[in-house]
């Protein structure tokens, strides 16, 4: 039995294989409509959630299977002070499955070592989104045919974004990988990632203008700035123009850049974007179910469909 705590949990030959097997299923879906007939997926949700929990119930129902749960922890036994322990040990006699989002950092790590069926980290706190990350190279690789040799911009909230920060450390495992990191000075990316990336040998700059590079990209990664991140409403009225994209910036951009947002968006990419085929994050979305049927499919066993 195994579960998914981290993107890295995977090595990237195992990542490889998973994304064929999403990208099958993207192509042909209809021959996975049965793999899991019969499995259940309990989605525990500690924390609401739009897309992580509706993609994943998703991906059940389109592999054959069926889906329980709950989507908040007032609606649990959490709110009469059950243990995540205890909780997954019951979750395991209704499910095969589990996808687990919580509040807390190490939460769906406690849930696994004491599960009887397979833990997907759905997000814990600030520290892991492993599922967006496998979206997010599945993106890359399904648009661009591969994840090395890019020029990559994360722009936005680097200090906090844990989608950027756990991407970083999947990239870094691909050959020739360049990062720009577009912030504000009170939002740049924290020091033990930086560390991280000088000690490995990956080349980065840190940028404070998103024109100043955007022509440079073979990918921008966009993030939300968030006025609660700084100390004055002066500094991020000087600022938050910088760190939204609009179709005059999208003019100094290469032709064949892509457009990420891990979403929800609220106004760092104006609407008038969306008509751009550069932006891909509503593809990045529906790549998002694809990836995590290959997980499901894989991390319960199941057989591939004949003819594949």
């Amino acid at each position: 039995m195994r579960h998914l705590m981290s993107p890295l949990d995977f090595t990237t030959e195992e990542l490889d294989r998973l994304f064929d097997l999403a990208n099958d299923m993207e192509r042909h879906m209809d021959r996975y409509a049965h793999v899991c007939e019969g499995k259940k997926l309990a989605t525990c949700f500690y924390e609401p959630s739009t897309r992580t929990r509706l993609s994943f119930e998703a991906a059940m129902l389109n592999l054959g299977g069926q889906v329980l749960g709950f989507s908040d922890a007032g609606s649990s036994s959490a709110s009469k002070g059950e243990s995540v322990s205890d909780t997954i040990r019951v979750i395991s006699c209704y499910a095969d499955i589990c996808a687990m989002r919580h509040p807390k950092e190490g939460a769906p790590m406690v849930a696994a070592s004491r599960s009887s069926i397979p833990v997907i980290n759905a997000g814990d706190g600030g520290h892991q989104h492993p599922t967006q990350t496998l979206t997010d190279l599945l993106t890359i690789r399904s648009l661009k045919g591969r994840l090395s040799g890019l020029t990559i911009g994360l722009c936005g909230d680097l200090k906090f974004g844990r989608t950027v920060h756990s991407l970083i450390h999947a990239l870094v495992r691909y050959e020739n990988i360049h990062f720009l990191f577009i912030s504000p000075e009170e939002l740049r990316m924290p020091s033990y990632m930086t560390e991280m990336l000088h000690e490995k040998g990956i080349d980065y700059e840190e940028v404070i203008r998103l024109e100043d590079c955007i022509g440079k990209l073979d990918l921008l990664y966009m993030t939300r700035v968030q006025r609660e991140r700084f100390f004055n409403e002066e500094d991020y009225i000087r600022l938050k123009d910088s760190f939204i994209l609009n179709n005059e910036k999208m003019k100094y951009a290469k032709p064949d850049m892509l457009v990420l947002h891990p979403l929800p968006r609220v106004n760092e990419i104006a609407t008038e974007v969306d008509e751009d085929p550069r932006a891909v994050y509503f593809k990045q979305a529906q790549l998002g179910v694809y990836v995590r049927m290959a997980l499901i499919m894989t991390l319960l066993g199941a057989e591939r469909p004949n003819g594949n």
